[in-house]
């Protein structure tokens, strides 16, 4: 990551630059009602940015779900300005947050991602914890979780999302 890049929690003063961000991150996907929802959520999410300067150039969430009552979370969006992508800025908002994530106690995290990126950070397939709603047989490889508290095993069930993340057009096509 390049050193004039900083990693830290996002505050309310950050909001218009993250709104921004993401229709350039994503300008096939509308995520900006869920970022915004996520956002209004403070109590229930983790929000850190990377600054450049005075710039925003990349944020991820981190929403605390609940697995039969153990501390969970589900992580994204993730989303870096196009111009900083593949310079580490990612990997560092990842790392930061599943710190933040085992300080708070935090037993597992789950992602519907690329098993290729998320897999460098511990994440593997997760057959046994169902989401939310239903995804595509082919992104069955995407749904990934990854053990903070070194259980070895994560519970079966289905997770339980807020209501942001409930809306069936985020899990599939």
């Amino acid at each position: 990551m390049s050193p004039d890049v900083l990693v830290r929690a996002g505050t309310p003063e950050d909001r218009q630059a993250i709104e921004a961000l993401y229709p350039l991150v994503f300008p096939d996907e509308d995520l900006l009602p869920l970022v915004r929802q996520l956002l209004d959520m403070t109590d229930a999410t983790v929000s850190l940015v990377a600054v450049a300067g005075d710039n925003v150039v990349g944020h991820v969430l981190f929403t605390r779900c609940d697995l039969h009552g153990r501390k969970v979370a589900l992580l994204g969006p993730l989303g870096i300005d196009p111009v900083r992508q593949r310079k580490g800025l990612g990997a560092a908002l990842v790392r930061a947050g599943l710190d933040r994530l085992r300080d708070a106690a935090c037993e597992h995290v789950f992602v519907l991602g690329d098993p290729a990126y998320y897999g460098r950070f511990g994440f593997r397939p997760e057959p046994g914890v169902a989401t939310p709603c239903p995804i595509p047989d082919e992104w069955r490889a995407a749904w990934q979780s990854l053990d903070l508290a070194g259980y070895g095993q994560t519970p079966r069930g289905r997770l339980a999302v807020p209501e942001p993340w409930r809306d069936p057009a985020l899990w599939g096509p």
